[in-house]
């Protein structure tokens, strides 16, 4: 197992994410504890040493869960991590509240790393208001103890997690951010990792695999893979990207079977980052699959200037190429519940004034209606 310094901790490079445990006949909430405690015990087997679950995760399971399974190892062999859940903004005056019960949920008497979850447009204004005291409390646990090490996950836009860092930078030790090998352009990962480059803050990574969409690939793009590296496996190819990415600590991976625990342990054995050829070749794979669905919008902003309804297109367009890659998911629906209903894809009239000055020839009314159903 790869081991990377934190402070003065040796973290595993790979950590067992708890969102996507085993479970029974596919329903979520049922984890199959007996399966997830095998794998577990393969993971400790093998070095890991750091486990993430969550309030949310699994309906609320995979706290107890984690809570039972690592009950049985010694405290100081390992690493948990959870997280405050702003996600839901009913939560947000529950903060000891949810501390506490999380405490009792897992069984231990501290966290090693807590977060801010999943940071965004939704919440921003809610994390950052001093009236629910979320920041007073969770830095007074820390300093008591009951909190190691603190720090921030974040699914918003890089002006969100700029405006999170202004006011909690100096107390953040670490960030968890969506980064692979598609998110690096598509979702600006690359600016984001820069930022807390800036700010020496290290990144913790999530969806390495873009929620498994990168453990297979259209066949003549595996072929170009192979290659390269014939006894690399494609899902490998994700990982060694990231190795690639400075600053890069731990990487989570929501392993829901002991097959994908063997393999991502097998890989996780060495380092072996790619070269710049390499990275070409992975950047012209991930650039024709998000082709295929993401409408090719520049950001030029002439449509926004014609639109007689005033909404922020590009802005639109770039979450509607999200929500039809991903084919679904909680980031767009997320990040439009923060903008007033004036200026959601439903207010499109269809007048098609913004088309008429595209340069780019899309097909903007369309689109909008589109993502109205999408969103259903």
């Amino acid at each position: 197992m790869i081991y990377k310094k934190f402070q003065n901790l040796n973290l595993s490079a790979l950590g067992m994410g708890a969102m996507r445990l085993p479970v029974i006949d596919g329903d979520d909430s049922r984890i199959d504890e007996a399966a997830a405690e095998k794998m577990a015990a393969y993971a400790m087997e093998h070095g890991v040493n750091y486990y993430d679950t969550a309030w949310g995760y699994h309906n609320g399971q995979s706290e107890l869960v984690m809570g039972r399974i690592l009950k049985k190892y010694p405290r100081d062999s390992f690493y948990l991590a959870t997280k405050f859940p702003g996600y839901d903004l009913s939560n947000m005056d529950k903060v000891e509240e949810i501390f506490e019960k999380q405490l009792e949920k897992c069984q231990v008497e501290y966290f090693d790393f807590y977060l801010f979850h999943n940071v965004c447009e939704m919440n921003i204004d809610a994390y950052l208001d001093p009236k629910y005291g979320i920041y007073e409390y969770l830095t007074r646990q820390r300093k008591e103890g009951r909190i190691r090490h603190l720090g921030f996950s974040v699914h918003g836009s890089l002006d969100v997690m700029k405006r999170f860092l202004d006011a909690y930078g100096d107390v953040m030790e670490f960030c968890q951010i969506q980064l692979n090998y598609i998110d690096w352009d598509f979702q600006d990962a690359r600016a984001k990792v820069e930022l807390l480059a800036e700010k020496k803050i290290p990144v913790w990574v999530m969806e390495p695999l873009r929620g498994g969409r990168l453990a297979s690939l259209p066949e003549e793009s595996e072929k170009r893979l192979r290659e390269l590296r014939p006894d690399e496996t494609i899902p490998a190819w994700a990982f060694r990207f990231l190795q690639t990415i400075p600053g890069v600590t731990v990487v989570l991976s929501g392993m829901s079977n002991m097959e994908q625990m063997q393999a991502n342990i097998e890989t996780f054995r060495e380092e072996r980052p790619l070269d710049e050829k390499e990275r070409k070749v992975l950047a012209e794979i991930a650039d024709g699959m998000v082709k295929k669905t993401a409408l090719p919008c520049t950001a030029c902003h002439y449509c926004v200037s014609h639109c007689p309804k005033g909404l922020d297109i590009p802005s639109l367009l770039n979450l509607y190429n999200e929500h039809s890659f991903t084919e679904g998911g909680f980031i767009a629906p997320m990040a439009l519940s923060a903008i007033p209903e004036d200026k959601r894809p439903s207010a499109c009239i269809g007048c098609r004034s913004c088309e008429a000055v595209c340069p780019q020839q899309i097909k903007i009314s369309e689109a909008m209606k589109d993502f109205v159903r999408k969103l259903g």
